[in-house]
């Protein structure tokens, strides 16, 4: 009997001692790990706000709690599970810079994995605030993130539209001419143009050699003024159906007299000359050399018959010359050309003498230099309807389109040399 009492005594106080120790180590590693998920959130909350006044703070705390973490988790398994949650937590917590739903979702984690346990119910509703109003900011920050960002892109794509046209939503189903493409989406794509800057107004025109010719790419659009002096002065230029845009588009109308600049030929010092309607002048003849400048820039002339029938050799002859000269599009009936030399000869019609705008789609009238008498002078034309080009002479007192070609320079003579 007293050996048995000593015995249950002894084991009596063998369960005691260990039932101590385990209470000792419980309720020193919940807190340590409350304590730690709290300052995982605080140090994930303030890390996002970047005017938090407790930043130092925060981190200092993070610091020192991963360590009581990592002490904690080595004495009880609960606290370790715990700890791998808020080492998580916080992990996600920094990415939050990046990506405001991935740190908002690992906070309402580290708020979730709080709540667990009757003993931590007190503690977790004081980290479902700090985790409410971290997500709170999270959101509110990622909001004015993506709101910069979308009006940033916004200004670019703006900008970008206004710089740009849309050349083929402009031409998509077009089947004959409209004022409202702009002359740039007529031009041929595939052909390397100079450009040429005219000092009288700043206007730059595209060039194209075509065999050993210089061209204007385009019709003139220089405003010459009145013709005439004094209270004879007369319009003698135009833009379509009087709306300055469209010279923009296609260039200026001029009568032949505009065209030959018929005021600075009689006002020439050295060999004045009398042209025009109902007049005839030795330097626009069939038989004349001379170059006539006219309306065109300094450099430039106003192309004579002959000039004209060059160029219809040059790009194979009269007879196939208007398939190759006239643009891509823009022609009535789909009687667009291939521009294989970039000439884009556009169907800007012309203009009469009853001041009447006719043909715009269908042809493109070009003047020369060149007269037939008094009354005519010679244009080239292009026809919708047909693939050559026609030399003919019309009215002095039309309104044709005017292309320019580039005065050639003199090749300098040979010199002898001498022994």
């Amino acid at each position: 009997m007293a050996i048995g009492s000593i015995l249950v005594a002894a084991i009596a106080c063998m369960v005691a001692c260990g039932d101590d120790s385990s209470s000792s180590s419980g309720p020193n590693d919940e807190p340590v790990s409350e304590e730690s998920s709290s300052s995982s959130v605080k140090s994930s909350s303030s890390s996002i706000q970047k005017n938090s006044s407790s930043s130092e703070k925060a981190k200092s705390s993070s610091s020192k709690d991963e360590k009581e973490t990592k002490v904690s988790s080595n004495s009880v398994k609960s606290s370790s599970s715990s700890s791998v949650v808020n080492s998580s937590s916080s992990s996600n917590a920094k990415s939050s810079s990046s990506s405001a739903k991935s740190s908002s979702s690992s906070v309402d984690t580290i708020s979730s994995s709080s709540l667990q346990g009757d003993k931590l119910s007190s503690s977790s509703s004081e980290k479902q605030s700090v985790s409410s109003s971290s997500s709170a900011d999270v959101q509110s920050s990622s909001s004015e993130i993506m709101s910069n960002s979308s009006s940033s892109e916004g200004d670019v794509s703006s900008s970008s539209s206004e710089d740009k046209v849309n050349c083929s939503v402009l031409l998509e189903g077009e089947t004959g001419w409209s004022w409202n493409v702009p002359k740039e989406c007529r031009f041929n794509p595939d052909i390397d143009y100079g450009t040429m800057t005219d000092e009288r107004d700043g206007k730059v025109y595209r060039t194209v050699k075509i065999g050993d010719q210089v061209w204007m790419a385009e019709n003139l659009n220089f405003d010459p003024g009145q013709g005439g002096s004094g209270e004879d002065k007369y319009d003698w230029s135009w833009c379509y159906d009087n709306e300055p845009k469209n010279c923009d588009v296609a260039g200026r109308y001029y009568t032949w007299a505009a065209a030959i600049d018929s005021v600075k030929l009689a006002n020439d010092a050295d060999n004045p000359q009398d042209c025009g309607y109902g007049k005839e002048c030795g330097v626009a003849s069939t038989r004349s050399a001379t170059l006539v400048q006219g309306v065109c820039p300094t450099g430039w002339h106003l192309p004579s018959r002959a000039e004209w029938n060059s160029l219809f050799t040059a790009v194979g002859d009269e007879s196939t010359a208007g398939k190759v000269l006239k643009s891509q599009t823009g022609w009535y009936n789909r009687g667009n050309g291939t521009d294989a030399f970039g000439f884009s000869a556009l169907p800007a019609g012309g203009r009469n003498g009853d001041e009447d705008y006719y043909n715009e789609g269908d042809y493109a009238y070009f003047w020369s230099s060149t007269e037939l008498n008094s009354s005519y002078a010679y244009r080239m034309y292009l026809d919708y309807g047909s693939v050559s080009a026609t030399l003919s002479f019309k009215n002095k007192d039309d309104g044709f389109s005017v292309r320019c070609v580039k005065d050639k320079t003199p090749e300098p003579s040979a010199k002898s040399t001498s022994k």
